[in-house]
């Protein structure tokens, strides 16, 4: 992942409602969510609902298919995996990273 796209995806999580429509689509998992179902779960307008998905579209956090007469949203699961995997490449010069009295993640 270069440099540049991993700024775009940063910029595009740094805000609090992209973030938790993000999250929301990780949670959805391949089945996606349609933007009522998001407005309806998050809470938020449609218009301002419509910018945020545009922007995640922009950063290739998610993707939008239509199905019908609905749009159905994703999260690019490859995209999200490459950006970890990014933030972490060199994390603890390559040995498992522990962290004295902190939990375990098992993912």
């Amino acid at each position: 992942m270069e440099e540049n796209d991993v700024v775009r995806s940063l910029a595009a999580l740094a805000q609090p409602i992209r973030l938790r429509v993000f999250r929301a689509l990780v949670v959805a998992g391949p089945v996606g969510l349609t933007p009522s179902a998001l407005t309806e779960a998050l809470e938020v307008s449609a218009t301002g609902l419509s910018f945020h998905l545009k922007e995640l579209v922009h950063a290739s956090l998610i993707s939008q298919e239509r199905q019908g007469r609905n749009l159905i949203y994703r999260a690019s699961f490859d995209r999200m995996n490459a950006l970890l995997g990014y933030l972490t490449e060199n994390c603890c010069q390559g040995e498992a990273c522990l962290v004295e009295g902190a939990a375990s993640c098992e993912c």
